[in-house]
């Protein structure tokens, strides 16, 4: 099941999102679950996430959700979760 994660950051936490970017790559690597992932943006600066998890059930993400370092900082002001589907590419 794809299911596409849209998380904003808090504002002014650009420096909670870069403190706690390699930590979350590596979260990423290590969980293995990730499809495709990227910043949002505003101009040149990062603003939140767009990560397609490939996960059992929705369960699953929420799971990964709360489990990702960026979430444990406390960066994000919004997170939705929402089943995807995948039509092109």
């Amino acid at each position: 099941m794809l299911i596409a994660l849209i998380a904003r950051d808090k504002p002014g936490a650009l420096q909670t999102r870069l403190d706690n970017r390699t930590a979350h790559l590596g979260y990423i690597d290590e969980t293995g679950v990730v499809s495709q992932a990227g910043p949002l943006l505003d101009g040149d600066q990062m603003i939140g996430s767009l990560i397609i998890l490939d996960v059992a059930d929705l369960a699953e993400a929420e799971d990964w959700a709360a489990g990702d370092p960026y979430a444990k900082a406390g960066l994000f002001d919004s997170v939705e979760l929402i089943p995807w589907k995948k039509v092109i590419g």
